[in-house]
Order: structure tokens, then sequence, then C-alpha cells
């Protein structure tokens, strides 16, 4: 079946409301294999990560892209199996909670991930300013705090606005920005390849033996973690996909593996022209690794099309952007409609069929977060951007498993049921929970990341603070919303639909 999002066409009347008010049927596979991709902001997360992921292990950076994207799969096989048992826009709230309770839900599966998108809104708006303005040519303007801040904020308005006006608007404007990203790093790839004095690329570069040590590997995978999180965004608008119990689980590891194949081609490229020296464009130089595309693109590509890499990272950033906006408020509706948030974040637009104030929300919260991290000192920006790994593997490795919890007596049906359901998830919740404590240990150091307080790192502090804050939000939680977190395993199974 055509899908109108993905051919710019419409028959036939539009798709009527479902569940909670959104709009069913409103983008197919490629449309959200395209919101997949652009929430993880490909040439951004590549270009700010493997610099950081050579100075670590050199020319080995593509192995350990391969081993960071293991978890990531096989995280991903738990999250399609519980879409289609479970199609809920709310994704890792509704799932843990019919796992483990409402407690478990409402913590890990609900404000974990809530969390982590609105510190990396914050992170994105930012990147996403800088860039826009040294494209623009205002680099005056481009080292002012302010000025930096107050086109974040207007980036930010800019998409709630598009995310406000409905799914289909949001992925064709995806498809435009992805689009840009995926060709720049493609002509970059290419063009350093071609470029003479560029060496040949060697398999031994994705070799998993040939680490060092174990903690310049498990420092490196960590590192690589951070590049592949977002793609689950698109499961939350399974409720508004054609056919979202199947479609949305086959558009997130679609998207996990396009993701693998995007890095290890930029990586190979740039070790390949650039090596992996101390000197010069060396990956190997300190100096470099904050951002390896902005530092390769004129020597690749020459001044004028550098300037389009330079517009892709922004591109990425914001598109990016767009999609936590999509996700954040499509899961608060959720955690509402199921009676654990207030009933405001479940109302429905009655013409988009959005989640208005839910959008609103997110977008103002993000504004608001950026500006009070701005105003603290710019290093606690940074350190707060570092505090995401932590979080994304606290969720990522409950929800996995939860598949296996949830499904442990059926893991005998078939073959496939006890692969797919039991077997991998379990080992990627392992892997992901295995990375939690290994970053909360590596956090912790007063000397990781740029602040700390009383001999603690302020990453530790700010990953484990929001943990602990959403510890504390739980005990008020459970005083306001007592029919949740009492009957929620059960009533969160039960199709809930929200009045105009």
């Amino acid at each position: 079946m055509t899908n109108p999002t993905d051919t710019g066409a419409r028959t036939g009347p539009a798709p009527a409301p479902v569940g909670k008010g959104l709009r069913g049927g409103s983008v197919g596979l490629l449309a959200s294999v395209t919101l997949g991709l652009s929430s993880v902001a490909p040439a951004y997360s590549i270009a700010v990560t493997l610099g950081f992921v050579t100075l670590t292990v050199g020319d080995l950076a593509p192995a350990a892209l391969l081993l960071g994207f293991l978890p990531v799969l096989l995280t991903a096989f738990a999250f399609r199996e519980l879409n289609r048992e479970m199609p809920d826009c709310g994704t890792t709230f509704v799932w843990t909670t019919r796992a483990f309770g409402p407690r478990t839900g409402w913590l890990t599966g609900g404000w974990v991930p809530l969390c982590a998108t609105l510190i990396a809104m914050t992170a994105l708006s930012q990147v996403g300013a800088g860039y826009l303005l040294h494209f623009l040519g205002l680099h005056a303007l481009a080292g002012s705090s302010a000025a930096v801040t107050v086109t974040a904020i207007l980036l930010l308005a800019a998409v709630t606005a598009i995310a406000y006006r409905g799914l289909q608007l949001a992925a064709s404007v995806q498809y435009v920005l992805l689009g840009l990203q995926l060709l720049a790093l493609l002509g970059f790839g290419v063009t350093a390849f071609a470029r003479t004095g560029a060496t040949a690329p060697s398999l031994s570069w994705l070799s998993p033996l040939a680490f060092a040590d174990f903690g310049s590997l498990t420092e490196a995978v960590l590192l690589c973690l951070f590049i592949y999180w977002g793609w689950d965004a698109l499961i939350t608008a399974n409720e508004e996909t054609r056919d979202g119990e199947r479609v949305s689980g086959q558009a997130a590891v679609i998207s996990t593996v396009v993701l693998l194949g995007t890095y290890l081609f930029t990586a190979f490229a740039a070790i390949s022209f650039a090596g992996t020296g101390a000197d010069g464009i060396g990956l190997g130089n300190p100096d470099n690794a904050a951002d390896v595309l902005s530092t390769l693109a004129t020597p690749v590509l020459g001044t004028a099309l550098a300037k389009v890499m330079q517009l892709a990272v922004c591109v990425s950033a914001v598109s990016a952007l767009l999609t936590c906006v999509v996700g954040s408020s499509r899961s608060a509706l959720s955690m509402s409609a199921h009676g654990a948030l207030p009933p405001a974040l479940a109302r429905i637009h009655p013409r988009h069929r959005t989640p208005s104030f839910g959008t609103l929300l997110a977008g103002t919260a993000a504004a608001c977060l950026l500006v009070l991290f701005t105003l603290v000192s710019g290093d606690f920006l940074g350190d707060a951007i570092l505090c995401i790994g932590l979080l994304i593997a606290c969720y990522y490795g409950t929800t996995a498993l939860a598949c296996v919890w949830y499904f442990r007596k059926r893991l005998q049906d078939s073959p496939r049921d006890f692969l797919l359901r039991g077997v991998l998830p379990l080992l990627g919740g392992v892997l992901m929970l295995a990375a939690f404590a290994r970053s909360a240990y590596d956090m912790y150091d007063p000397a990781y990341g740029s602040t700390s307080f009383h001999g603690v790192g302020g990453v530790f502090l700010l990953g484990a603070g929001s943990i602990a804050a959403g510890a504390l939000a739980l005990l008020i939680a459970r005083t306001r919303f007592r029919r949740f977190f009492r009957e929620g395993r059960t009533s969160v199974a039960a199709l809930t639909v929200t009045e105009d």
C-alpha cells in the first residue's frame, strides 16, 4: 500500500483518529526510517565522536563503532518484539510497566528517557545555533553565548511549531534534512578516498581482537553508544504509522543498520585520508577531536563545498531536535492517557491531531533548561550532555530485560521466540547494564568532564542526580496518581481514548 507521506500524494479522506486521538496511518516504513535516522543526527554525531574514539584506540575506531553497535542492535530486537505485542506511543513506559510494574515503568521507562531527551534537546539546539551562525558568516555572534542561546531558542520555537502541525509535516521536512546529511557524508567519503595520498583501508581496523587493553576498548565502546542513540524515537509514532505494530519495529532495526553503514564508511574515509597522527589534520591530534568533519572538510572538499558540510552538521542537529520534540510529547501523552501524568498532557489538537499541550511544553522546557545551563556555566552544559550516556544505558538495558521477562512463558513456543525474545534481548540488556555500571564508575572520577563537587565528578552527579530526582518525583507521583500505581500493570494494556 502506498504511503501518502512517502509519495507526497493523498487519496480519499484523511486517516481517522485512533487510540489516544492521534491521526492513524499518517506515515509508512520510509517515513518511519527517516524519523529514526534523523533523531540520531548522524552527521553531528560522527563529527563530534569519531575524534575522541580515535584518540582512545587509534585506527581501531571502526572496530569500536562495530562493537558499540552490537548492544544497540540487540536492544532494537527487544524494541521490535515488544512493539509487536504492545504498539503504544508510550513505548518503554508501557512495556516496562507491563513487565515489571508501575514504579519501574514510571521511573526507568518514562522519567529517564524524558530526562535524556530534554537534556539532548538543549545540546542539539545550541550546536545547531552555533553552526548556523558560522555558516551565515556571523562568526562574532557565534562566539557570543547570548547570541547562540537566543538563536537556539528560535530554533526550538521553529521545530516546536512544525511538530505541533503534525507528523506528516515533520516527516516531510525530515526527508530534506536527512537527505542533505547523507549526501554530504557520502560526498565527503568518496572524495576522501579519491584524494592523492589517501591510504587503502584495512580490514584490520575492524578487528575486535587488536585492542591493546580492556580499558581502552570499554571507553571507546561507551563513546560509540551515544552516536547510535535516538532511533527509538521513531517507535513513539507507532500509533500514527500504518501497520504500526509491524512497521515501527522493522524501521527500528533498519535504522540501526543504516547508521552502522554510514558511520563505518565515514570513519574509514576519514582515517584513510588523514591518518591517526597527533599532528596537523591527523585524527590523533587532540585539537581536532571536538569536530572532525569541520577539520577535514576544507582539505577534502575545498573551501566552497566545506560550507555544505558545515550546513549538513547544522541541519543534522536541527533534524534530531525536531524528532526529539515529536517523541517526547508522545511519550508524555501516553503516560498522561494511562493516568501517570496530569491530564493536560493528553490534550489532542482537534485539527492537527497532535499532543498540542505536550508539544508546546517540550519546546518550552528545553528552552528554559538551556537558559539555566548557560547561566550556570558553559562547562556545566557540556557535562550535562556527557551524562546522557548513563541515562541511555539505564533505560535501554531495562527495556531489553523487560522483553525477556514479559515473554518468559512463551520462549519455548518456537526457536524464533527463544532467540529474538529471549537470548538476544537478554544479551543486549546485560551489555547495556554493564555499560551503565562502567559509565557510573568512570563518571564518578572528578577528572571526568569539566566540573566536580567535593571530589565527585559533575557528570556523575548530573546523571545519577537525574535518576535520584526521578525517584523523588516518583514518591510524589504515587500520591497524585494512586490508581495508576495500584492498577497500572493491567490498565496500560487497555486502549485509552482521549477526548478532544
